[in-house]
């Protein structure tokens, strides 16, 4: 195991590109702090990945769904957060950007793990509201699999559905149905 140099002060944007990478552990950099985590567990990793590929075959071609993509929630200090699932505009997605600014992102889901529980339903929850991102969704693994929804009505969320079994959603006019059971199985649900 390589061990990395630890930086000395706050993190800049410029320092944030610079790190290494390290694809054995989650980072994330809160108001100029590294932050690192484990990698998440296998039905976490399904669950994320369940969800972008339904919410692609589901959403209007005008939005696009992504996985684990770096999103600079505040410049100064620098908080950059690599939510679970994020969906933005497919203009932006298509620009092919290296991250995404919060102000571009309409939706994140986060999906609830351990290590990450308080920070996810705390943390990301006040970050994601003051970044004016409008929808915020958690998924808990926790039987009975559920997902609770919020949406930001004059900036804060408001719970908008607590869900388990099949969740039927909407998001910017589109109506989406997701069995959250089947996002643990091994196939994915067919639209």
């Amino acid at each position: 195991m390589s061990v990395m140099e630890w930086p000395h002060d706050l993190l800049s944007l410029d320092d944030w590109i610079n790190l290494p990478e390290t694809p054995e552990y989650q980072v994330e950099v809160v108001e100029g702090v590294l932050v690192v985590a484990p990698r998440p567990m296998p039905f976490h990793q399904r669950v994320a990945a369940r969800l972008v590929f339904l919410m692609d075959e589901l959403l209007e071609d005008d939005y696009s769904a992504l996985l684990e993509v770096e999103m600079v929630v505040a410049a100064t200090p620098l908080t950059v957060r690599v939510p679970d699932v994020l969906v933005a505009p497919s203009s932006v997605v298509d620009a092919n950007p290296p991250r995404f600014d919060a102000g571009d992102v309409r939706l994140v889901v986060e999906v609830l793990s351990e290590g990450t529980r308080r920070t996810d339903q705390v943390t990301k929850f006040s970050e994601y509201a003051e970044a004016g991102i409008e929808h915020y969704w958690i998924v808990d693994l926790d039987s009975p699999l559920s997902m609770i929804t919020y949406r930001l009505i004059e900036g804060e969320y408001e719970n908008f559905g607590e869900f388990s079994g099949v969740a039927e959603l909407e998001f910017a006019g589109t109506p989406l149905t997701i069995d959250l059971n089947a996002l643990t199985t091994r196939r994915a649900q067919r639209p």
